[in-house]
Parts: C-alpha cells; sequence; structure tokens
C-alpha cells in the first residue's frame, strides 16, 4: 500500500509529465500558408504598400465585420482549409500574437502582390517576397524550437499540410503589366510560361529541404476571365485573350512538373490544385452555382466594377453571395468555399494526383 508522501510522490510524477508532453498532443495538424493576395490573412498590413485590404468594405462579411488584410468580403481559402482541419485560421507571421500555442497551429507567410520571381509585384513596394517567406518559415521553425524543441517542431512541420499559391501576379503584374515589359522583351509567352514553371520548381524542393511534406501547388485562375481584365483588355465582355491563353499555357505546365518533382523524391508529395479548372466552372456557368453574374465584381468601379480599387468610393453589391467576384481580382468567400469544397472532394480533373479528403485519410493512417 502507498504511504501519503509516495501518493503524492507519484501524482506530481504525472503532472509533471503531462506538461512535458502537452505539446505532442494529437490536434489539428498544423497549417503554413505562403503566396499571393489569395492567401494573404493580413501580413501586408504590417508593412508600408500599396497592396493591402485593411480598410472597407473588406471584411464586410467576416465575423467581426471589419477589415482584417483578407482580399475578400469574408473568409479566404486558407480560412476555409483551416475549418476542414478542424483548426483555427492560422495568423499572419507578423501578427505580434503570433507567439507562444499559438505557433503549433501554424503561420500564413503569404504576402499581397508577390510572384514566382523577385521582380514581380515591386510597384507595391514593402511586400514579402517567396524567398523572404521561406526564410521567415526557417525564423518560425527555430521560434518553435524554442518552445518544443528542435525533434517535435521537425514532426510537426513534416506532419503539416501546406499551401502556396503563385503564378497569377507574374502575368496580370508582370509580365502584361504594360504593353512592353522587360520581360516581354526577353520572352514571349510560352517561353516565360516555362522559364516560371522552372523557377516555381525550385521554390518547391527548397520547401521540401525545409521539411514540408504534404504540399499544396496552386496554378493561376483563368486570368483573362476576372472583371479587371475584362474591363481592360477584353472585347464585349469575352475573357481577354492574351492572359487567357497564358493560364492555359502554365496549368497544364504545372501539373506536368509536379508528377516530375514526386517521382524525383519518391512521394506524392506536392499536389497540384487545378484554379483555372475550378473557376471555369462558374465562370462559364454562373447560374448553376447559384451566382447572377461572374463577369462584375461585387466591389469596384468602371465597366464590370473591374477598374481600380475596391473602397468605401466603390459600387458595392447588397448580396455577396450571388457574385463570383468580390473586387477586380479575387472571388467572393462564396466562391472561395466552392474551390475549397472541390480542393477537399475533387476529381483528378482538379486535383493531382489526390484531393484534401485522400490527404486526410492516408496522413490519419501514418
Amino acid at each position: 500500500m502507498s504511504t501519503p508522501f509516495s501518493t503524492m510522490f507519484i501524482a506530481i510524477a504525472i503532472a509533471m509529465s503531462i506538461t512535458i508532453i502537452i505539446p505532442r498532443v494529437d490536434c489539428a495538424r498544423a497549417f503554413f500558408v505562403f503566396g499571393d493576395s489569395l492567401v494573404d490573412n493580413g501580413n501586408n498590413n504590417y508593412l508600408i504598400t500599396s497592396a493591402r485590404a485593411d480598410s472597407p468594405p473588406y471584411g464586410v462579411d467576416y465575423p467581426t465585420h471589419r477589415p482584417t488584410g483578407r482580399f475578400s468580403n469574408g473568409y479566404n481559402i486558407p480560412d476555409l482549409i483551416s475549418q476542414e482541419l478542424g483548426s483555427e485560421p492560422t495568423l499572419p507571421y507578423l501578427d505580434p500574437q503570433l507567439n507562444g500555442q499559438k505557433l503549433l497551429i501554424g503561420a500564413n507567410f503569404a504576402s499581397a502582390g508577390v510572384g514566382i520571381l523577385n521582380d514581380t509585384g515591386i510597384q507595391f513596394a514593402n511586400i514579402i517576397g517567396i524567398y523572404q517567406q521561406m526564410s521567415f518559415f526557417s525564423q518560425y521553425q527555430q521560434r518553435l524550437s524554442s518552445i518544443i524543441g528542435e525533434e517535435q517542431t521537425q514532426r510537426l512541420v513534416n506532419g503539416a499540410l501546406v499551401l502556396i499559391t503563385l503564378g497569377g501576379n507574374d502575368f496580370v503584374n508582370n509580365y502584361f503589366l504594360a504593353p512592353i515589359t522587360p520581360r516581354r522583351i526577353q520572352f514571349n509567352l510560352e517561353a516565360f510560361s516555362h522559364y516560371l514553371i522552372d523557377e516555381y520548381r525550385k521554390i518547391l524542393k527548397r520547401l521540401y529541404e525545409m521539411g514540408a511534406r504534404r504540399v499544396l501547388v496552386t496554378g493561376t485562375g483563368p486570368l483573362g476571365c476576372v472583371p479587371s481584365q475584362l474591363a481592360t483588355r477584353s472585347r464585349n465582355g469575352q475573357c481577354a485573350e492574351e492572359p487567357q491563353k497564358a493560364a492555359f499555357i502554365f496549368n497544364p505546365l504545372l501539373v506536368q512538373m509536379i508528377r516530375s518533382l514526386n517521382q524525383e523524391v519518391g512521394s506524392d508529395i506536392f499536389v497540384a490544385v487545378n484554379a483555372m479548372e475550378m473557376q471555369n466552372d462558374f465562370i462559364s456557368n454562373p447560374q448553376a452555382f447559384g451566382f447572377i453574374t461572374s463577369k462584375v465584381a461585387c466591389c469596384g468601379q468602371g465597366p464590370y466594377n473591374g477598374v481600380g480599387l475596391c473602397t468605401v468610393a466603390s459600387n458595392l453589391c447588397p448580396n455577396r453571395d450571388i457574385y463570383a467576384f468580390w473586387d477586380p481580382f479575387h472571388p467572393t468567400e462564396r466562391a472561395n468555399r466552392i474551390i475549397v469544397r472541390t480542393i477537399y472532394t475533387g476529381s483528378d480533373k482538379y486535383m493531382t494526383p489526390m484531393n484534401l479528403s485522400t490527404i486526410m485519410a492516408l496522413d490519419a493512417n501514418i
């Protein structure tokens, strides 16, 4: 029979062991986000840049009804993926609240305006280029290691889901930015697309070297069909020919590159998310998805509400749920929900080599 002293000693030992293993408790897997404005949760709020969404009416349908830095009327794609994971949204890496236990959830490193190339988005000034985002990821791992140790940090990163969204800005805010641009002089459209894919491959390999083992890699949307391009480059409301051609070249190349990269590393690490096919569905037949239009942005000005920025002076639709596009470039929250549902359950038309529900089922058995 144990004495009161030994009983107390056992209780203390149990309490100490619980304290030690708290970081190892299996909660929702960590989630890391890299990329541009489609997935930026507010990093640019902390930068002196023109690429920001921290003023009304952005966030009008977010739970707080206030702008958050998301380029959306409400939730964006990372928020909705976090919900599928059963987790709270990842905080922007620059948010001062991202510390302590919050680090276990993951982090969002994305920055509006960036691209695959370092010279993409330079007109916005002070944005976080993709290699700086990965530098922050390394810094994040060091910070987390100081809390839970290197071994646990490596386990968390290896088991995490990663989302990276790049490419659209390299065309819209670089190659097509003006009738004559340095990249247009250097490359024809096909050669430029191949160059982007080669550079994207280097970025993905770097993420793999940093411990990423499940990476969702999105291509571009249908670039010629967004309201900004309809307003400035379209004939009679048809998708603008040259940006649309870019998307048709780039996205199949991305799928080929990911298949090749997975063969090289010997595992299905990288998953191609065909955002163009996903958005083509509701752009070509918006009524089938409950939208009244896929041409006119909810918030903006000029033709198709596709000119300039979304501000308090813009036209604002009263019901965001019936618009596919929120502003001249970005989908509404409801469109984002359709995209994320397809990421979760979509066929190989949309997700190569597997969808997110398959990833989660496979990884649950590890």
